[in-house]
């Protein structure tokens, strides 16, 4: 069930309306119902693997839990074993066509020739965001930061929790599980709550089926035969890609936010307009945020984070993108992209104190708005050349993709309308430039006051509001792009 489908709209109106008018006691169970069915109407076996990943870590953290600290080697098999059976789940739904093909790819340098392989194996949507979920919870448990949870069906509401069940926020134990806790002792109806979440989701749907949707059409026209066009369209293309990735996954985000804020619970924000960033490091502290904190909690620190030498240091940054990489996605392709980062950001840090020592002795004011926006710009090409290769079929794609755009770049193509004649034509371009300039002053707005688009209303007098309101509905009514003939889009992270 997509948050764009009509069935959702029927759907979460009334697992509300019954929330908030049944007994407090059961509000828990029947969350957990509706979770359930919000899953398993994509597929009712997906409904086996989550609880079997629910009863594994629920078990292994309640033996943590009884385990004595003094019996670190029980507690590290335990431990251990909640990892590695919940990674298996994952690694073979996910990973299995890769890791074959892999292997055949290395035999056939030795004349050992495998054929295709016999399985059929269906991707689970969301699978690797409530597996890191709940892998986080046990690693919690055993560091001793959060008590077991004993109420089974706390622990499975909090694993399966619909609005970001299948593509975030991966929310963590110490925040959610004591939110799920009061449900049912306090009253949870919360009228500021509520609209903020309904803005939230108001905002999500318009960058979905307004900006996202849109800019797809010219994306997937455009890398389907990238070798037919030229340096300006493939860079267009790139650069709506961006924002289309940017776009997607943020509605989703905001939808879910904003769905369980209307039922009172507060997830944590995912998006902090990223593309403001002042540095690679910088852009994966506000881009999907969830992920990027997961990582450097259980993965990164782990590894021994920072508290080494240098060269281990930048050793633990590309192997924590690495494994960022590879969760994104099970092809080479991701990973490059992944080490890109890691290499940025290893790269920025070995030059920082020739960058520091460069300012001080030309007195260049960091401060500036010229440099501040430099920066922003040189941060957002380094991330351009790198998501070529996150949207490309292959690592050989993405480099003739962007040997193509440099080695045939014609700037002209920007004002004789050739753009117009790739899929959009000129009435859907000014739709789509007209509502990235909506997005962009959003997140200005999130730069400068650090508030997101629901404080940006409800900071306005009433008027204003309503006006604001009426005018993304009707641009949503309007320009969404759906309708006859139309098969809305999948959000881009439920294959991940």
């Amino acid at each position: 069930m997509q948050f764009t489908s009509f069935s959702f709209a029927l759907f979460f109106p009334i697992v509300v309306l019954l929330y908030y008018v049944m007994p407090k006691k059961a509000r828990r169970l029947w969350l957990l119902i509706a979770s359930f069915y919000f899953y398993m109407s994509w597929n009712v076996v997906y409904g086996l693997l989550i609880l079997a990943s629910i009863l594994i870590t629920y078990v292994c953290a309640r033996l943590l839990e009884k385990t004595k600290q003094e019996e670190v080697g029980k507690r590290k098999g335990i431990l251990t074993a909640s990892i590695l059976s919940n990674l298996a789940i994952l690694v073979f739904f996910k990973y299995f066509y890769f890791l074959y093909d892999t292997l055949a790819a290395i035999l056939s340098v030795a004349g050992i020739k495998l054929g295709p392989a016999s399985l059929s194996i269906v991707l689970p949507v969301g699978i690797s965001f409530y597996t890191f979920q709940a892998l986080g919870y046990t690693i919690d448990v055993y560091r001793g930061e959060v008590k077991a949870e004993t109420n089974f069906i706390q622990y499975a509401l909090f694993v399966s929790f619909f609005p970001q069940l299948v593509a975030g926020p991966i929310e963590r134990s110490r925040h959610l599980l004591g939110q799920l806790s009061r449900m049912t002792k306090e009253n949870t109806w919360d009228f500021e709550k509520a609209t903020r979440g309904l803005l939230l989701m108001l905002w999500g749907y318009f960058l979905k089926l307004v900006i996202a949707d849109r800019a797809a059409i010219f994306v997937d026209f455009v890398f389907k035969d990238y070798y037919a066009y030229y340096g300006v369209t493939l860079l267009v293309a790139i650069l709506l890609f961006c924002l289309q990735l940017y776009c997607d996954f943020a509605s989703y985000s905001a939808i879910a936010i904003g769905a369980a804020g209307v039922l009172g619970i507060e997830l944590m924000q995912n998006f902090a307009a990223p593309f403001f960033s002042r540095s690679v490091g910088e852009f994966w502290r506000r881009w999907h945020i969830s992920l990027s904190s997961w990582l450097r909690d259980y993965v990164y620190i782990s590894l021994g984070g920072n508290r080494c030498s240098k060269v281990r240091k930048h050793w633990n940054t590309l192997v924590t993108f690495f494994v960022s990489g590879l969760w994104h996605g099970a092809s080479w392709h991701y990973v490059l992209w992944g080490v890109l980062q890691g290499i940025y950001i290893n790269i920025g840090d070995w030059l920082k104190p020739a960058k520091e020592k460069w300012t001080k002795k030309y007195q260049i004011k960091t401060n500036s708005i010229g440099y501040r926006v430099g920066q922003v710009l040189m941060t957002d090409f380094l991330l351009l050349v790198s998501f070529i290769f996150f949207r490309a079929n292959s690592i050989r794609d993405g480099v003739a993709y962007l040997y193509r755009m440099i080695r045939h770049f014609d700037i002209w193509s920007l004002f004789n309308g050739t753009l117009s004649a790739y899929s959009l034509d000129q009435k859907e371009w000014h739709v789509l430039l007209i509502s990235l300039a909506v997005l962009f002053l959003v997140d200005l707005y999130y730069q400068k006051k650090k508030l997101f688009f629901d404080s940006l209303v409800k900071n306005q007098c009433l008027v204003v509001q309503y006006l604001i309101v009426a005018v993304l509905f009707i641009m949503i009514l309007t320009f969404g792009v759906y309708g006859e003939g139309y098969d809305a889009t999948q959000f881009i992270y439920f294959q991940f």
